[in-house]
């Protein structure tokens, strides 16, 4: 039986670059750094959550051939490649200050919802993120 998710899979075109968003932005620590073969296997977590990680995955051999990655990596860069991270945090508005104050792109403005208060950001590559500050149950 099925216990945990223990890795989620983005797409990231550029692997230095996305440690130093998701490491150097949002506060992740390298979990694993390792070559794998003929590929970089790179997972990030947060440091209150190290069982649950981000692999930071380059599209390409060998899980897929050079023109399908170069569809991919198209893909990404509208927005479209299905890559989406949910987070929550204590405080929205100062985790939102923050993030804008060290230069990620927000897409959206902290927003009252039913279930707290969210916003919508991208990392470089296009993969949409979502922080929500959840009303306590």
């Amino acid at each position: 039986m099925l216990t945990a998710i223990t890795i989620t899979q983005i797409y990231v075109p550029d692997q230095d670059q996305a440690l130093d968003f998701y490491v150097g932005k949002l506060g992740f620590e390298v979990q694993t750094d390792m070559a794998f073969g003929p590929m970089r296997f790179l997972t990030v977590s947060l440091p209150a959550q190290p069982d649950r990680a981000v692999l930071l995955e380059k599209p390409g051999p060998p899980s897929m051939s050079e023109e399908t990655a170069a569809e991919v990596r198209t893909a990404i860069s509208k927005g479209v490649a299905g890559g989406h991270l949910f987070f929550a945090c204590d405080d929205a508005y100062k985790t939102h200050a923050d993030l804008k104050a060290k230069g990620v792109e927000i897409t959206e403005e902290p927003v009252d919802q039913p279930y707290g208060i969210d916003f919508g950001l991208r990392d470089p590559f296009g993969n949409h993120i979502r922080i929500a500050q959840l009303k306590a149950a």
